[in-house]
């Protein structure tokens, strides 16, 4: 990359304008858990082979599928009648000089620990029930990806894109903290009947904030009506009280704002996940890989989770476009804000995109050249760390 493609000015920054919206899909929701576990997937896969190899051989393991299960909610504790079926799908290798690669095994460890270890009322072993669909990639890609260990550069395996800016607004702030509030170890300690399926949706009208909150609710936890009636407002005292301490703009919250405590439609799970029996997931649905949601941002719709971390610049170029805007903020003092967008070309090194986008607020760079090069310094570096 000899300069930057584009280096430009942008207006103002996005918390100014009058209507905001932030999403985020907790670690519970059914699209977080098909991210998750596909990211799970590619980490195991990585330190397979990197025990046994010496280096991360060719796998994008991106496709997971979730087909809810069916189950019996009920006061003081229900059943679950179907197991949830999760579905992996995708390209890795599978035999490496001769020796044959346990991907099942592997598909089964890694899922299983994951949810061991981030759900406090879902049993793995009896709840959920693991398709391994992981297949050989195709005979070109995977020589793509091994021609690296003859040249030494990471050869992009897609044409793709990765978007980034910085930083948070305090809406987008606000929305990570109550979620991770909500779903912290000492929430469920305190409050063991709240689940981990957990949304956020946040929206600002110019100086008033609204958190609508989706909250599963575990049954085991509690007796009666009154006793989730209570659950739901402590929920929403909880987030009120965390989204207070992050702003000074007016906020109001509701909590399982479907609810209809007359005819007993509520919230309430065996599990702490709608994954139970309300409903379904997919890789890529959810969350960007900041962890929020901004229709209003630059973002794509790129799946980053279980791309590998060596040449899918799906992933790569997401995270590196993050970084870069962030450290064009913190370093720059005149620029308040700023947008990193890169372009792959498939078959060229990872640390030379097709085009780079830099917008930034603050002084215009066009005209500012000493601003310009230190932004294409801080761009470029960054590029450089990719192989890291």
């Amino acid at each position: 990359m000899a300069t930057l493609s584009h280096i430009s000015p942008c207006a103002t920054l996005y918390q100014n304008e009058h209507v905001e919206i932030v999403e985020r899909k907790g670690i519970g929701h059914p699209d977080t858990i098909c991210d998750a576990l596909a990211e799970e997937l590619s980490r195991a896969l990585c330190r397979y082979y990197l025990d046994n190899f010496g280096l991360i051989l060719h796998h994008n393991v991106d496709k997971a599928l979730l087909w809810g299960g069916l189950s019996e909610p009920q006061f003081g504790g229900g059943k679950m009648v179907a197991p949830i079926e999760i579905f992996l799908a995708g390209r890795a290798t599978g035999e490496y000089q001769g020796v044959r690669i346990p991907l099942e095994e592997l598909v089964r460890q890694s899922c299983t620990d994951w949810l061991q270890s981030n759900f406090h009322a879902l049993d793995p072993a009896n709840d959920i029930k693991l398709h391994c669909m992981i297949r050989p990639g195709s005979s070109d890609l995977v020589e793509l990806y091994l021609r690296q260990q003859k040249s030494g550069l990471a050869l992009a395996n897609d044409t793709s894109c990765g978007v980034g800016y910085a930083p948070l607004s305090e809406l987008e702030r606000i929305v990570l903290l109550v979620e991770s509030t909500l779903n912290a170890a000492e929430t469920k300690a305190a409050h063991p009947e709240i689940g981990e399926d957990i949304k956020v949706m946040a929206v600002r009208h110019d100086e008033k904030i609204h958190l609508t909150i989706s909250c599963a609710m575990i049954d085991a936890a509690l007796q009666d009506m009154a006793a989730y009636t209570r659950a739901r407002e402590n929920a929403a005292q909880l987030a009120l009280e965390v989204a207070q301490k992050a702003t000074q703009l007016p906020v109001d919250v509701s909590v399982n704002a479907a609810d209809d405590i007359a005819t007993d439609r509520i919230f309430l799970t065996v599990t702490g996940t709608s994954a139970e029996s309300g409903d379904d997931g997919q890789a890529g649905r959810g969350n960007r890989v900041n962890g929020l949601i901004t229709p209003g941002r630059s973002m794509t719709i790129e799946s980053v989770a279980g791309k590998n971390p060596v040449t899918h610049v799906g992933k790569l170029y997401n995270l590196t476009a993050g970084l870069a805007a962030q450290r064009l903020v913190d370093s720059l003092p005149e620029v308040s804000a700023a947008e990193c967008r890169l372009v792959s070309r498939i078959g060229s090194p990872i640390e030379e995109p097709q085009l780079v986008e830099v917008r930034l607020v603050g002084p215009d760079p066009e005209a500012d050249r000493e601003l310009a090069a230190e932004a294409e310094r801080i761009v470029r570096d960054e590029l450089t760390q990719l192989p890291t």
